[in-house]
C-alpha cells in the first residue's frame, strides 16, 4: 500500500468538468510516482481551488491545465511545495524535483499535441 500517483493523457470535449470526473481504458497514462507527497498536497490543492467534493482526494481526478503547470514550476522554482504527510504517504525527495520537471515536459507536449491531462492518486 501507499501513495501512487498517476498523470494521464486523454481528450476532453466541451463539457468536460475540471474535477471528478472518469477517465477511460483508452486513456493513456504518461507519468508515475510512488511516494510524492508533497507534490500530492499541491495536485489536491488544485483540486479544491478547481470545486472537487473528495475531501480524501483519493482515486479524484482534477485536469492539469498549461497555466498549471507553470503555477507548478515556479512552485518547484521557489521550493514551494506544500509540506504533506499521511499514514500511507512516505516522504517526497530532493530527486522527485527531476521527474516533476520531466512530468511538466511530457505535460505541455500532450497539450500542445492537442490532448488534456488529468492527475489522478490512490491511496
Amino acid at each position: 500500500m501507499g501513495l501512487d500517483m498517476y498523470a494521464t493523457s486523454f481528450t476532453a470535449n466541451a463539457a468536460q468538468p475540471q474535477t471528478d470526473f472518469q477517465l477511460s481504458d483508452s486513456d493513456r497514462e504518461i507519468f508515475y510516482w510512488r511516494k510524492h507527497p508533497n507534490l500530492h498536497g499541491w495536485m489536491r490543492a488544485l483540486y479544491i481551488c478547481k470545486g472537487g467534493q473528495d475531501a480524501d482526494f483519493n482515486c479524484a481526478t482534477v485536469v492539469i491545465t498549461s497555466e498549471d503547470l507553470d503555477r507548478l514550476e515556479h512552485a518547484l522554482n521557489a521550493n514551494q511545495l506544500p509540506h504533506t504527510a499521511g499514514f500511507f504517504f512516505g516522504e517526497s525527495t530532493p530527486d522527485d524535483l527531476k521527474h516533476d520537471r520531466e512530468f511538466i515536459a511530457l505535460a505541455r507536449a500532450e497539450i500542445a499535441d492537442g490532448n488534456s491531462i488529468a492527475y489522478h492518486a490512490w491511496w
